[in-house]
């Protein structure tokens, strides 16, 4: 592999990467600081991937679109946590996992039956078909575009849970929930409002995703699974545990489907090495998985609560 190609496609990790860690992050404050295991929140991708796409092909403006999905998505969220979800937390896991299973399957039906079977296609803005220049290397600018989105969200991120009031609240209702609301904090709206805010990372996550894949019925249990293994590498309800380790299993994916066909053809035909290669690229992030476990248990970064 050329020096040239390792770079592209390390950028490439990067890039799925923060959108991993734009779905860890709202899925680990509703997980983590809530307590709350939400099935559902590969279906708040999905949706926010079609409600853009539509809203693109009416507006054909990314822009707007980009605007115009996050009420969308705040109340997409505020509804199925008002209707469906509210009187779960302080059910035990498996019901709620029950629950949300039943609103994966819920969702994927209802984008069936507005936008149809077959998939969508977004196409990339024209203001951003070009490339960047980086020390020499063409790269596509949507996804240079994807990279710094998730890098200011992940800055966004981290300065509401550690430098607001709103998160310290959110960490103080993580710790103990009840004296927060004996302290007089709106703790159910609190916990609405930071649910809604996972549907809106999610939905931008669809968004940045739409014009470089297909936007199809079923596309959030895939990026959901990544997700779980982000959190859990990472740290349960940690935020930066989920912005390193989304960076960790995105780099580690995306070369190991290129590097590691490269280096079995050395010892397997061509066809065998090109089908073993993103097999086993797909086990090395569970295996890597297991090796955090092992040493760490509780993830890279786990939340300490004092």
């Amino acid at each position: 592999m050329s020096p040239a190609l390792f770079v592209i496609q390390s950028l490439n990790g990067l890039q799925l990467g923060v959108l991993l860690f734009l779905m860890a992050a709202g899925l680990t404050l509703v997980f983590g600081i809530m307590n709350f295991v939400n099935l559902a929140h590969g279906s708040m991708y999905m949706m926010g991937a079609f409600f853009a796409a539509s809203i693109y092909g009416y507006t054909n403006s990314f822009v707007l679109t980009a605007i115009l999905l996050v009420p969308a998505m705040l109340a997409l969220g505020l509804a199925v946590e008002w209707i469906a979800l509210k009187k779960l937390y302080q059910r035990d896991h498996l019901d709620q996992v029950l629950a949300t299973f039943g609103l994966i399957l819920f969702f994927n039906e209802l984008a069936r039956m507005i936008w149809g079977p077959s998939p969508f296609y977004m196409e990339v803005p024209e203001f951003l078909t070009g490339a960047v220049n980086i020390f020499g290397i063409r790269y596509p600018a949507y996804r240079f575009v994807i990279i710094a989105t998730g890098l200011l969200v992940a800055v966004g991120c981290y300065l509401l849970i550690h430098r607001t009031r709103v998160g310290m609240l959110i960490r103080a209702g993580a710790t103990n929930r009840t004296m927060v609301g004996v302290l007089g904090v709106n703790i159910v709206l609190l916990n609405s409002l930071l649910f809604a805010l996972g549907a809106v990372l999610a939905g931008l996550a669809g968004l940045l995703a739409g014009p470089i894949m297909s936007v199809q019925a079923g596309m959030g249990e895939p990026i959901l699974i990544l997700t779980m293994v982000v959190i859990v590498i990472g740290g349960i309800g940690s935020i930066r545990g989920a912005f390193y380790a989304a960076l960790i299993v995105g780099v580690v994916d995306t070369l190991g489907r290129t590097v590691l066909p490269s280096l079995l053809r050395s010892f397997l035909e061509r066809s065998s090495a090109d089908i073993a290669g993103p097999a086993l690229a797909s086990m090395m992030i569970y295996l890597l998985m297991a090796f955090v476990l092992a040493i760490k248990p509780k993830g890279l970064f786990p939340v300490h609560n004092t």
